[in-house]
């Protein structure tokens, strides 16, 4: 009869601690559904944040380029050098530089822009509104009368969407200028037929469907780091931590909108 109440009792205890989680995330969901609604609301009502828009979107654009470069470039070499072998070893070699492009196009460039932005500026973001949060410093705003949501969540989610687009059309010239580094060295493809058979193994599709995946990318980075920042608490010790899961929250969404997105796109083919 003891054994009996002792496991009554913890599985009373297991229920109710499953019970707080499950409470927890509902209202997590609802405030993430809350906030994405604000500000889409507040994107369209003036007044409008012209100016901190561009800052913006010089933060997540010009100064990503440096990184989005060097990674762009290496991908077009290493992705060049491993599919060499494989397509050599079928008499297929000639193929290389359609492979490279639908690869690039269709794949690559989108989800290494978003990750290099994931791990870049959804940090910052995170951070930089987490360190506002806990110095009060969004409090003094509303107190103020400046809306600190249209000025601090706003423009950075429309800097993100409208600059990761940007940023992946230059990741595909970049891992595409790359490959033909390596292809020009290795099988003396001159430049004009190297770029021919590129553009002739992609579609409009694929160049559309690379693009508003780059949007939905660019959201997911600028609402998760806004959301994770703005939300933050715990002082100095929340701030670091509204940084890190800024960052393993976009990716993690990240993957499951191109998983998404790939079902979608195969079934329009």
């Amino acid at each position: 009869m003891g054994i009996k109440k002792e496991d009554t009792g913890k599985n009373t205890v297991d229920r109710y601690v499953l019970s707080k989680r499950m409470d927890r995330m509902f209202l997590e969901l609802s405030n993430v559904y809350a906030f994405v609604m604000r500000f889409f609301k507040e994107a369209f009502l003036p007044p409008y944040e012209f100016r901190e828009i561009i800052k913006q979107c010089y933060e997540v654009g010009v100064k990503s380029l440096p990184l989005i470069s060097l990674t762009g470039f290496i991908i077009g070499i290493v992705f060049t050098n491993q599919s060499r072998p494989s397509l050599t070893e079928f008499g297929a070699a000639s193929w290389l530089p359609s492979l490279i492009s639908i690869a690039i196009v269709r794949a690559l460039a989108p989800l290494v822009t978003a990750i290099i932005a994931a791990g870049r500026v959804s940090s910052n973001i995170g951070a930089e509104l987490g360190s506002m949060k806990v110095t009060e410093q969004i409090d003094a705003m509303e107190v103020s009368a400046t809306n600190p949501f249209k000025f601090l969540v706003v423009t950075r989610v429309l800097a993100t969407t409208l600059m990761i687009p940007t940023l992946m059309m230059y990741t595909i010239f970049v891992a595409l200028m790359g490959a033909y580094v390596n292809v020009n060295q290795n099988e003396q493809t001159s430049f004009i037929t190297y770029f021919i058979q590129v553009f002739d193994a992609i579609s409009f599709l694929d160049i559309f469907s690379s693009v508003i995946k780059s949007f939905v990318f660019g959201f997911t980075v600028g609402i998760v780091g806004c959301y994770k920042g703005y939300h933050s608490n715990k002082g100095t010790e929340g701030v670091g931590k509204a940084a890190n899961s800024a960052v393993v929250t976009a990716m993690f969404l990240i993957f499951i909108e191109e998983l998404l997105a790939l079902q979608i796109i195969t079934a329009l083919r």
